[in-house]
């Protein structure tokens, strides 16, 4: 089934019945937990960036090209994420899944030039996390980061593969909507990463 009948209600799908609303909440609360930890991840980076023990710093590391590619394939997948809950909502199942398929395809994309780039610190500038504790705190919190992405990637492929079974449902619309609130925290977290991690470094 590839669409779904309209619904009487004015609620979108997601959110039609009781139990999706508490799910949708109690991820919201899930969210704020993460947000804990990625600030920790950052308090932690931004005392000890300067602590490079001898070895190389933000500004002898950090490539704009590659940052503003990894920047760009992720808002990027963070407006189709979007276009996919757009979909959902009108009850097009099959514009919903595309639109979740090229979502995964650039956090994928993503992911290849975040490991191209910790391959590249740790081969060619010999920047690892034993190197320094600026490099440990750096690794620690890009490195939750791209983590995140993969579980994200992974979670939306599973739905996927749940809505092709079961069809466009309350229950799969909420899945959809939770994952969808799930990538575009990761996205506000890359801009406060890029903003905070990558520019101020190349300019210091």
């Amino acid at each position: 089934m590839s669409e779904i009948a309209p619904k009487q209600s004015n609620l979108p799908l997601e959110y039609s019945t009781k139990q999706n609303q508490l799910n949708i909440l109690g991820f919201w609360i899930f969210l704020g937990a993460e947000l804990a930890l990625f600030a920790t991840l950052f308090a932690t980076y931004l005392v000890l960036v300067s602590r490079t023990a001898g070895g190389p710093g933000p500004e002898e590391l950090y490539e704009l090209k590659t940052v503003l590619i990894e920047t760009f394939l992720l808002l990027t997948s963070s407006f189709t994420c979007g276009l996919a809950v757009y979909e959902m909502r009108r009850g097009k199942q099959a514009g919903m899944i595309g639109w979740l398929i090229v979502t995964i395809l650039l956090g994928i994309g993503f992911l290849y030039f975040e490991i191209e780039e910790f391959i590249l610190y740790a081969v060619h500038e010999g920047a690892t996390m034993q190197t320094s504790a600026f490099l440990s705190s750096f690794f620690a919190l890009v490195g939750t980061h791209g983590l995140h992405v993969t579980i994200g990637i992974f979670w939306i492929l599973i739905i996927i593969l749940q809505v092709l079974k079961r069809g466009l449902n309350a229950d799969t619309a909420r899945k959809v909507f939770i994952s969808s609130l799930y990538w575009h925290f990761l996205d506000v977290v890359w801009i406060f990463l890029f903003t905070l991690v990558y520019l101020t470094g190349m300019v210091s």
